[in-house]
């Protein structure tokens, strides 16, 4: 890996999963390959096409939702898991034009915050899906000082808000770790076996088939809307690929989940190859409305400042 700065990673995993998930939501549950059908030639403009209820360039709930947690782990000065929740609970209560069914079941219950997503959990038995770890790169950013347990574990706590099922947590976790590995400048994909090793036993096996190096997307046995998939598909991209552009336009063309696989994938990506490696024609293009917060809309600056305060 080159030797890019830690902040320069950092603006990269925070910006660049904003751009995955800004190209991407126009594409989300359409068929493989859409992308690359409309835009055959890379680097020749227009992707920002927005279409699906989305302007160009607009990004979904799960930059929204990171952002939330960004300016909640700056305001409060680290975890506070009740200002966080009654966060998204603002948010949602303003009817986003996105909102997972898991999160919004939850948010809106009128439970408890430490209590809403396990009673949740216990009801539906369902709670895997990725909207925990779709908004996972400001608090992988933010954590990843602190070493592998700390941010492993910080993960957990921030998924459990809305996520009552161990999987959700344990997929966050492994991304949360991996940005880290990352911003060191050392190859996340390297970090694998020892980061499966931590995971929880009853999950491990799940991940290790999904992040495998002879895994691909195809061998999916679930929709990539579920958290391990996601992570998995995340983790192909990036390895499959030399740069940000192609690793966050081999996701997109994968279909189904495309704006948070993409956003996964943009996060490992931005970490990896730098916020320089984000095309500018994409960064530029970004804005996040964020619902119940009055007419506030964050541009790529502000994504970057948010980013370079948290690391």
């Amino acid at each position: 890996m080159t030797a890019l700065s830690r902040t320069e990673r950092a603006v990269g995993a925070l910006l660049g999963s904003a751009v995955g998930d800004a190209l991407g939501a126009p594409f989300e549950f359409g068929p493989e390959g859409a992308f690359s059908a409309r835009f055959p030639r890379p680097g020749h403009g227009g992707e920002m096409c927005g279409g699906g209820g989305w302007d160009p360039g607009e990004a979904t709930d799960d930059t929204q939702m990171a952002v939330l947690t960004a300016e909640s782990l700056l305001e409060r000065g680290g975890l506070d898991l009740p200002d966080l929740f009654r966060r998204f609970q603002r948010w949602a209560a303003a009817e986003p034009k996105d909102i997972g069914l898991q999160t919004e079941a939850v948010l809106s219950s009128g439970d408890p915050w430490d209590t809403a997503a396990a009673l949740h959990f216990q009801v539906s038995q369902r709670a895997a899906g990725n909207g925990a770890l779709m908004r996972a790169a400001p608090s992988a950013v933010h954590f990843a000082r602190h070493g592998r347990e700390a941010t492993m574990d910080a993960a957990r706590r921030l998924s459990a808000l809305t996520h009552g099922d161990p999987a959700a947590w344990e997929g966050t976790a492994v991304l949360h770790e991996l940005v880290r590995v990352a911003l060191t400048g050392t190859d996340p994909l390297a970090a694998v076996p020892d980061t499966l090793a931590v995971l929880r036993a009853d999950q491990r096996d799940r991940y290790a088939t999904v992040l495998a190096p002879d895994w691909h997307p195809d061998l999916a046995t679930e929709f990539n809307g579920a958290v391990w998939p996601c992570l998995g598909s995340a983790v192909w991209a990036l390895r499959t690929t030399a740069s940000y552009e192609e690793a966050v336009r081999a996701a997109v063309d994968l279909g189904g989940d495309t704006d948070t696989v993409a956003a996964v994938t943009g996060a490992l990506a931005g970490a990896v190859h730098g916020a320089g490696a984000v095309p500018p024609r994409w960064a530029e293009a970004v804005h996040v409305p964020l619902p119940g917060f009055g007419e506030r809309v964050l541009r790529a600056r502000d994504l970057t400042d948010l980013a370079r305060r948290l690391a």
